[in-house]
């Protein structure tokens, strides 16, 4: 994938996340603020607005974690600003990344997301739909796949972790609050993080 690519998958997650707004607000509404489809969609819009032109991937990747950081309210501004920042260092001066290369730096947005959220997989938070993504790619890598079919995989599993999200009792952030009560529930942030992992699978794909 080349520095338009990256650019493509920002701007696609854009139009994802914007398409799905008002789900992810519900979502947040039953066991948080209510503001996560709203805040992410205005700062995945920044980010699409402001990415570069002339410079190699990962810096499209810092550029648009600083917009998310910068115009996305909540947690998940610093959260999701931290993983493209984190898998644009990753990523490097690479002109081109391979499948090898973005496994990389997909492990290293996870790791930076952990370390800010101090969360877990079975904490009913995005980690719940990045870890398994981030691990069904490193499987798909191990067994020879190239990469929009790495990618495929950690889409689906993604999607499936945030799914299992709902049968989850939050450990962290404001819907731990509820404790049994956040049970029949999916995380907003899971759910968010698979529109992101299909929106790269969807631009991986046309690659």
């Amino acid at each position: 994938m080349n520095a338009a690519a990256f650019a493509a998958w920002i701007r696609h997650t854009a139009e994802l996340v914007s398409a799905d707004a008002g789900r992810l607000t519900r979502l947040d509404a039953a066991i948080g603020d209510g503001d996560h489809g709203h805040n992410l969609d205005r700062g995945f819009r920044a980010a699409a607005e402001a990415l570069p032109d002339g410079v190699p991937p990962g810096k499209v990747l810092m550029a648009a974690g600083r917009s998310i950081v910068s115009r996305t309210g909540g947690a998940s501004g610093p959260l999701y600003g931290t993983a493209l920042r984190r898998a644009g260092k990753a990523v490097g001066d690479a002109g081109d990344v391979g499948a090898a290369g973005l496994g990389a730096a997909l492990r290293a947005a996870l790791d930076g997301v952990q370390e800010l959220g101090k969360a877990a997989e079975g904490d009913k938070t995005m980690v719940d739909a990045l870890a398994p993504a981030v691990a069904a790619y490193e499987a798909a890598l191990a067994d020879g796949s190239g990469l929009a079919d790495c990618v495929r995989a950690a889409a689906d599993a993604a999607a499936k972790g945030a799914d299992d999200t709902v049968l989850m009792q939050a450990r962290k952030g404001r819907a731990s609050y509820l404790g049994p009560r956040s049970v029949g529930h999916m995380d907003p942030g899971a759910a968010s993080t698979a529109l992101v992992l299909r929106g790269l699978a969807d631009v991986a794909g046309e690659g």
